[in-house]
């Protein structure tokens, strides 16, 4: 069968972060999934090096999960949480405070993770109201920092791409952290690298310049992945959880790419023994299936609002928060993890992983590569035509020659599957090496 006759009309879908016009004269369009493979439309194979979008860690075409949605479904499509329950949401809370970090029992489901970042947020401006803490409303993100794209996300996200058209729309009150990025000390090493804990400090910079009374939260990704992967120094997140702690400012993880396993663990929290006040999750959650998002809540931060008075104790909430089909995907999906050890995967694999990333060294143009847990980034010097454009070249080559790598900017991210093997790994990176050869 051939492309043309199988593709959809076009014009109509204004794509998300997508060159429209690129895109559209060259469609990549993907018609069915299993296991580790996508299937393009024309019949190819894809092997997919991303999980989807960071979300598909058990793999695709999981029967487990499309059985609890299909049984969900005919029994309980919708049923409202203002006011209002049904049981699967306090379920699925009590599976994942058990598998959370220490203390983080209390879970505020969303759809999405730009929505529980927008959640953390408001929780953490919240929090410090009802504790007598009021003049604590500034909010502090990262340099090359990604938290989805709702106003607040944006504000304190801090890739100038995303924050330029909004920008006389920001939250007022925000400053950002610098990146760790540094290539020029940590190029090509094994795991975390061993420089850049000294940047956290800068945190302490701001508490001076603003009073830790003006600051209510810091919010970071362990690793911040829309940015490049970009991994945290030896030591990093342990001084950013001393320096809060010590001024009383709430410390936020977004966790919604290195949730469920990517990384090793449950969550990079326990992975690098760091616990923040809250955690924002989704992604991995459902496995991709079904469109959620949870917020992780230290008890403590949730007690204070119960101290209250009777009533609404915070005016926030989604009209699917805890959807019943989301629901069940989430509590099919912590079945397989728990069931196949995949919080391990990444651990078990990292070693090998890593080692074969880094044989890509000294292939044309590569100035870092960079991995942890089963994550992992080439980054390329940038073409003299301009920024991006070799690797987008590179990324659409892999496409052509079937495997999905994710491309930001000179960047290529891979994320593959928890449920990789040694194999399929040499396969993708094979793929990977070809493609750097050929746009070369």
């Amino acid at each position: 069968m051939s492309m043309e006759a199988t593709l959809p009309a076009l014009d109509d879908f204004w794509m998300p972060f997508t060159a429209n016009r690129q895109f559209k004269a060259s469609p990549r369009l993907l018609a069915s999934a299993e296991g580790l493979f996508y299937r393009s439309v024309d019949g190819r194979q894809i092997l997919d090096g991303c999980a989807g979008l960071w979300c598909c860690n058990a793999g695709h075409g999981r029967a487990e999960i499309a059985e609890a949605v299909s049984r969900q479904i005919r029994q309980l499509d919708y049923a409202p949480s203002f006011q209002m329950g049904h049981p699967l949401p306090f379920e699925l809370a009590s599976r994942l405070a058990a598998i959370a970090p220490p203390g983080l029992n209390k879970l505020f489901f969303t759809n999405s993770g730009s929505e529980a970042a927008d959640t953390a947020l408001k929780i953490a401006l919240a929090y410090q109201r009802a504790i007598g803490q009021g003049t604590r409303t500034r909010l502090i993100g990262r340099e090359l920092g990604y938290h989805g794209v709702g106003f607040g996300g944006i504000s304190v996200g801090g890739m100038g791409g995303n924050r330029k058209a909004f920008s006389a729309s920001l939250l007022p009150g925000v400053d950002h952290l610098p990146h760790t990025l540094d290539i020029e000390r940590n190029a090509f090493s094994r795991g975390l690298p061993l420089h850049g804990a000294e940047r956290a400090d800068e945190l302490e910079r701001l508490v001076t310049l603003h009073g830790a009374e003006n600051i209510a939260a810091v919010i970071v990704e362990p690793l911040s992945g829309s940015g490049g992967v970009i991994l945290p120094p030896l030591g990093y997140l342990q001084r950013l959880r001393e320096i809060t702690r010590r001024h009383g400012i709430l410390l936020i993880f977004d966790e919604v790419i290195t949730g469920f396993g990517r990384v090793g663990e449950a969550f990079a929290a326990q992975r690098w023994g760091v616990t923040p006040d809250l955690l924002a999750s989704a992604k991995g959650l459902t496995n991709g299936t079904v469109p959620m998002g949870a917020v992780f809540v230290d008890e403590r931060i949730f007690e204070a609002f119960m101290d209250g008075p009777q009533g609404i104790e915070l005016f926030h909430g989604y009209t699917y928060s805890g959807h019943p089909l989301a629901c069940a995907a989430a509590l099919a999906t912590l079945d397989i993890y728990q069931r196949e050890g995949l919080f391990q995967r990444a651990i078990e694999l990292e070693d090998y992983w890593g080692e074969a990333l880094l044989n890509l060294r000294g292939l044309p143009h590569i100035v870092d590569i960079r991995n942890v847990g089963l994550v992992g980034a080439v980054q390329f010097a940038s073409d003299p035509a301009g920024a991006g454009l070799r690797g987008y070249r590179i990324f659409e080559r892999c496409f052509q020659q079937g495997a999905l790598v994710r491309c930001s900017g000179d960047t290529l991210a891979l994320s593959p599957p928890l449920t990789i093997d040694r194999a399929h790994i040499d396969h993708l990176l094979e793929t990977l090496a070809a493609a750097i050869r050929a746009v070369a």
